[in-house]
């Protein structure tokens, strides 16, 4: 399984899955392999050094516009959990970027494609700030506190961290709750961070794909009924900060962003697809059958 990220909070259930041993009930052997980004997992499936993919659900539809079948088959937040904070003076709201160096995960991935949706839902273009990768724990924490960045693309714990260490930051966009995927993407949940794999991986391991399915729901239960106290305790030390409030803060966060039911709705899928539509010319002008860039059918099995 790659994860583009595996320390952030929004692919927490993925690990926590493995932590209290939902794989190894559902008699799967799973290896989790960390990459910087959800460009860089979304390789290692297309390049054959992974089944499936805990990442984004945009990243299916993505590659449908390109002809490649790739399929989510458990839906794990309902919200994306990504925020644009800045730290630079003089930058208070996503006009202000012009110019600016704007830190994003990774080329391509879900950060930055949430990136190119603000700036073009702004009167900007993606050309008009420059985005060097900066990836999404610590390495964004530093690029953010030591000023390399103007601006990035963060999510929890790394986002809590540097809000602490520098009260003074301001959230330019917060896709964290309800509220704020309102505001920005005018809708009530916005599928994200899903399981997903090719759609001839999935045909040929129905089984397997099954059994990931409910260790993940039956991880996202748990993780409903337990206190962020609870889920912190069971973390691997690796991913658990020295600021026990910021961690805490993140995991209370991330209870409100799962998804209740693991699955992805025919109206979430449309405006992911309206997202990208907006700063990807392939997604715009390709069409796109979203029936078959995720499955609901091993849910709830």
């Amino acid at each position: 399984m790659a994860v583009g990220g595996q320390a952030q909070l929004i692919y927490l259930p993925a690990t926590m899955a493995q932590e209290l041993g939902m794989y190894r009930e559902e008699g799967l052997n799973v290896t989790i392999q960390d990459f910087p980004g959800g460009a860089k997992s979304l390789e290692a499936l297309l390049g054959g050094s992974a089944d499936v993919v805990c990442g984004f659900y945009e990243h299916t539809i993505q590659m449908a516009a390109q002809g490649r079948e790739l399929r989510a088959f458990v839906a794990m937040l309902r919200y994306p959990g990504l925020v644009a904070v800045a730290a630079a003076p003089g930058v208070a709201r996503i006009e202000d970027l012009k110019g600016r160096i704007v830190g994003v995960s990774a080329p391509g991935s879900a950060t930055h494609m949430f990136l190119n949706y603000l700036l073009l839902t702004h009167g900007l273009k993606p050309g008009d700030v420059s985005t060097p990768s900066i990836g999404m724990s610590a390495t964004a924490v530093g690029a953010v506190t030591h000023g390399k960045v103007d601006a990035a693309i963060m999510s929890d714990p790394a986002l809590e961290i540097v809000c602490r260490q520098n009260p003074s930051v301001r959230l330019l966009a917060d896709t964290r709750s309800a509220q704020g995927v309102r505001e920005v993407f005018g809708v009530d949940t916005y599928p994200s961070s899903v399981l997903y794999s090719t759609a001839q991986w999935i045909g040929a391991h129905r089984e397997q794909a099954g059994r990931l399915a409910r260790a993940l729901s039956r991880t996202l239960d748990w993780m409903r009924v337990h206190s962020p106290e609870e889920i912190r305790a069971r973390l691997p030390a690796q991913f658990r900060t020295e600021d026990v409030p910021a961690d805490l803060h993140g995991l209370r966060a991330l209870q409100a962003m799962l998804s209740p039911d693991g699955n992805v709705t025919p109206e979430g899928a449309a405006v992911v697809h309206k997202v990208l539509s907006v700063s990807l010319e392939a997604v715009r002008n390709t069409p796109v059958d979203l029936t078959k860039t995720y499955t609901n059918e091993f849910v709830g099995r």
